[in-house]
């Protein structure tokens, strides 16, 4: 990605770089460059990678990572100013393809060339008890391999590295993966953002209750909460309040109905079955009865275990929301349960 024998200071690429940029963009990296320069003892001419790290808070080894690919894998743990706009230019202002690319080298957390299930394991530990600080949920670390483990199962390693040793996932599994698990690639493609700046994929939804519940009755654990979200907006990554839970409402179809039917907002709707698979589906207008279906294509639905995934309208159709009486003859779910 650039010379490993020196900085770019005269880089073409550099030059490139800059026109990405306003003047007042430019000044302001200037100044973030010169404050980061001046904590790391290098009389104000490179950040190191200590300083890097913790103003970013990126450790472990998506912060090492991180850093090797923003100063070009010179390996002199010196990150210029010719380096950082550089990088923010590719990863912050490039195209698509540019920027699922840098991505995808990021992953690539032990720098072999391959992306491995032990490169995605690490990534996933290190956003869940680092940049989420998921680190104590409501029955276990995040980091257990058991929540990790539900993540993972939406990738597909298509690939083996030269040794044959571990499955690899090529370019098109993670741009696959990153479809199931977009708060994944909102969160990796912000992380050159001031983390105090409101990062993308770095919120998780609060859910609010009327009383005193047992957090270990509700389905919703903080690290599916951030899953969900990943497909919605902004404002809609604010508290979300618990409109019905079987345990406290009970199972009476009408009464569950009946409390929808008077939010008159979005929904999130998630579901335990018998066997233990959880999943469910966000509805972008309010629950109604109607003999059709209705709805449109913000509406989509979501698996959280064994295996987190989002499934999006494919557009086929118009078969996206439906609320109908007959509904409630077959229905066999027990709600938050």
């Amino acid at each position: 990605m650039g010379n490993a024998q020196s900085p770019p200071n005269n880089d073409h690429r550099y030059v490139s770089a800059t026109r990405a940029f306003t003047q007042k963009e430019l000044e302001d990296l200037r100044s973030l460059f010169n404050h980061l320069a001046a904590q790391s003892q290098s009389n104000a001419k490179y950040i190191s990678p200590s300083v890097f790290q913790s103003y970013f808070r990126l450790h472990g080894p998506l912060g090492e990572r991180m850093f090797d690919l923003v100063t070009q894998e010179r390996k002199d743990q010196r990150l210029t100013f010719e380096d950082l706009v550089v990088a923010k230019a590719t990863y912050e202002k490039g195209t698509k393809d540019e920027i699922e690319e840098f991505i995808f080298r990021l992953l690539d957390v032990s720098g072999d060339n391959f992306v491995g299930r032990s490169d995605l394991e690490s990534v996933m530990v290190v956003i869940f008890n680092d940049i989420l600080c998921i680190k104590g949920s409501e029955d276990q670390s995040s980091s257990h391999p058991a929540i990790v483990n539900i993540f993972l199962k939406a990738a597909n390693f298509s690939g083996h590295n030269e040794g044959g040793t571990e499955e690899t996932m090529s370019f098109e599994d993670f741009r696959c993966w990153c479809t199931h698990i977009p708060s994944v690639r909102k969160l990796l493609g912000s992380l050159l953002l001031p983390p105090d700046s409101g990062r993308p994929g770095s919120q998780i939804p609060k859910l609010l209750t009327s009383k005193a519940i047992d957090s270990n009755i509700t389905l919703l654990r903080k690290e599916y909460a951030w899953h969900i979200g990943g497909a919605l907006s902004q404002h809609e990554l604010e508290d979300w309040k618990l409109l019905y839970h079987s345990a406290i409402n009970g199972l009476s179809f009408n009464t569950f109905l009946g409390t929808i039917s008077n939010h008159a907002g979005p929904t999130v709707l998630i579901f335990k079955d018998q066997e233990g698979y959880i999943y469910g589906g966000y509805t972008s207008q309010p629950w109604e009865r109607h003999a059709d279906f209705y709805g449109d294509m913000k509406c989509y639905l979501f698996q959280l275990n064994p295996k987190a995934s989002i499934f999006r309208p494919t557009g086929a159709n118009n078969n996206l929301q439906w609320c109908h009486k007959v509904a409630q003859v077959k229905l066999r779910l027990q709600l938050e349960q």
